[in-house]
Protein backbone atom coordinates (compact mmCIF):
# COMPACT_ATOMS: atom_id res chain seq x y z
CA UNK A 1 0.00 0.00 0.00
CA UNK A 2 1.27 3.03 -0.76
CA UNK A 3 -0.01 5.19 2.12
CA UNK A 4 2.37 4.95 5.49
CA UNK A 5 0.58 5.75 8.69
CA UNK A 6 2.79 8.26 11.16
CA UNK A 7 2.61 4.85 13.74
CA UNK A 8 3.96 2.50 11.28
CA UNK A 9 7.39 3.84 10.65
CA UNK A 10 10.31 1.26 11.19
CA UNK A 11 12.67 2.34 14.23
CA UNK A 12 16.39 2.54 13.98
CA UNK A 13 18.85 4.29 16.40
CA UNK A 14 22.76 5.64 15.14
CA UNK A 15 25.12 7.63 16.36
CA UNK A 16 22.75 9.33 18.82
CA UNK A 17 19.89 9.83 16.74
CA UNK A 18 16.30 8.19 15.87
CA UNK A 19 15.70 7.22 12.41
CA UNK A 20 12.06 6.26 11.66
CA UNK A 21 11.88 4.73 7.89
CA UNK A 22 8.87 4.73 6.26
CA UNK A 23 9.55 4.16 2.95
CA UNK A 24 12.03 1.74 1.25
CA UNK A 25 12.61 -1.46 -0.28
CA UNK A 26 11.36 -3.09 3.34
CA UNK A 27 8.09 -1.36 2.57
CA UNK A 28 7.43 -2.09 -0.89
CA UNK A 29 9.87 0.83 -2.73
CA UNK A 30 11.88 0.23 -5.86
CA UNK A 31 13.90 3.37 -5.91
CA UNK A 32 12.94 5.95 -2.99
CA UNK A 33 13.74 6.51 0.62
CA UNK A 34 12.24 8.14 2.97
CA UNK A 35 12.56 8.92 6.64
CA UNK A 36 11.79 11.14 9.68
CA UNK A 37 15.07 12.05 11.25
CA UNK A 38 15.32 13.03 15.31
CA UNK A 39 17.98 14.53 16.64
CA UNK A 40 18.04 14.97 20.20
CA UNK A 41 18.99 18.46 21.53
CA UNK A 42 23.53 18.74 21.86
CA UNK A 43 24.07 16.32 19.70
CA UNK A 44 26.79 15.94 17.43
CA UNK A 45 26.46 13.98 13.76
CA UNK A 46 28.88 11.87 12.44
CA UNK A 47 30.86 13.63 9.52
CA UNK A 48 30.27 11.07 6.55
CA UNK A 49 30.22 11.21 2.56
CA UNK A 50 27.47 9.68 0.88
CA UNK A 51 27.48 7.67 -2.72
CA UNK A 52 23.63 9.41 -3.33
CA UNK A 53 22.13 12.35 -2.91
CA UNK A 54 20.05 13.41 0.01
CA UNK A 55 17.64 16.05 0.45
CA UNK A 56 16.47 17.12 3.98
CA UNK A 57 13.37 19.36 5.01
CA UNK A 58 13.88 20.16 8.40
CA UNK A 59 10.23 20.43 10.36
CA UNK A 60 11.35 21.50 13.68
CA UNK A 61 14.26 23.10 15.54
CA UNK A 62 17.37 24.06 13.92
CA UNK A 63 20.35 21.90 12.67
CA UNK A 64 23.58 23.48 12.36
CA UNK A 65 25.35 21.63 8.88
CA UNK A 66 28.63 20.99 7.94
CA UNK A 67 28.60 20.40 4.28
CA UNK A 68 31.75 20.53 2.02
CA UNK A 69 34.08 22.50 4.32
CA UNK A 70 31.50 25.28 5.10
CA UNK A 71 29.25 25.64 8.07
CA UNK A 72 25.34 26.56 8.18
CA UNK A 73 22.36 26.86 10.43
CA UNK A 74 18.85 25.63 8.92
CA UNK A 75 15.58 25.45 10.50
CA UNK A 76 12.01 24.71 10.05
CA UNK A 77 11.20 25.28 6.56
CA UNK A 78 14.68 24.86 5.06
CA UNK A 79 15.69 22.08 2.74
CA UNK A 80 19.16 20.69 2.07
CA UNK A 81 20.71 18.96 -0.36
CA UNK A 82 23.44 16.68 -0.06
CA UNK A 83 25.69 16.21 -2.98
CA UNK A 84 27.50 12.84 -3.69
CA UNK A 85 30.58 12.57 -2.38
CA UNK A 86 31.20 15.74 -0.37
CA UNK A 87 31.67 15.70 3.20
CA UNK A 88 28.98 15.98 5.45
CA UNK A 89 27.05 16.35 8.98
CA UNK A 90 24.56 17.75 10.53
CA UNK A 91 24.71 18.62 14.41
CA UNK A 92 21.80 19.71 16.93
CA UNK A 93 23.36 22.60 18.77
CA UNK A 94 20.47 23.48 20.54
CA UNK A 95 18.57 22.59 23.49
CA UNK A 96 15.36 21.16 21.60
CA UNK A 97 14.88 17.57 19.67
CA UNK A 98 15.26 18.59 16.11
CA UNK A 99 13.02 16.97 13.17
CA UNK A 100 13.96 16.19 9.47
CA UNK A 101 12.34 14.45 6.82
CA UNK A 102 15.17 13.11 4.69
CA UNK A 103 14.81 11.12 1.49
CA UNK A 104 17.09 9.26 -1.04
CA UNK A 105 17.61 7.07 -3.63
CA UNK A 106 17.86 3.09 -2.53
CA UNK A 107 21.10 1.63 -1.85
CA UNK A 108 23.09 4.48 -0.17
CA UNK A 109 26.18 4.30 1.39
CA UNK A 110 27.96 6.42 3.76
CA UNK A 111 31.49 6.51 4.09
CA UNK A 112 32.00 7.66 7.63
CA UNK A 113 35.54 9.50 8.67
CA UNK A 114 37.77 6.49 9.30
CA UNK A 115 36.73 5.00 6.05
CA UNK A 116 34.52 2.28 7.37
CA UNK A 117 31.49 2.14 4.95
CA UNK A 118 28.02 1.81 6.00
CA UNK A 119 24.73 1.02 4.36
CA UNK A 120 21.92 1.96 6.98
CA UNK A 121 18.89 -0.49 7.19
CA UNK A 122 16.36 2.44 6.59
CA UNK A 123 17.64 2.22 2.55
CA UNK A 124 17.64 -1.47 1.69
Amino acid sequence: MGIHRRDEGVEHRLHGSVFRSYVSPGSGSAELCAWRLQIAGGTAGARHRVDREEVFLVLAGRLQVFLDGVVEEIGAGDVLRVPVGVEFGVDNVGAETAEAWVTTSVGLKATMADGSVISPPWVR
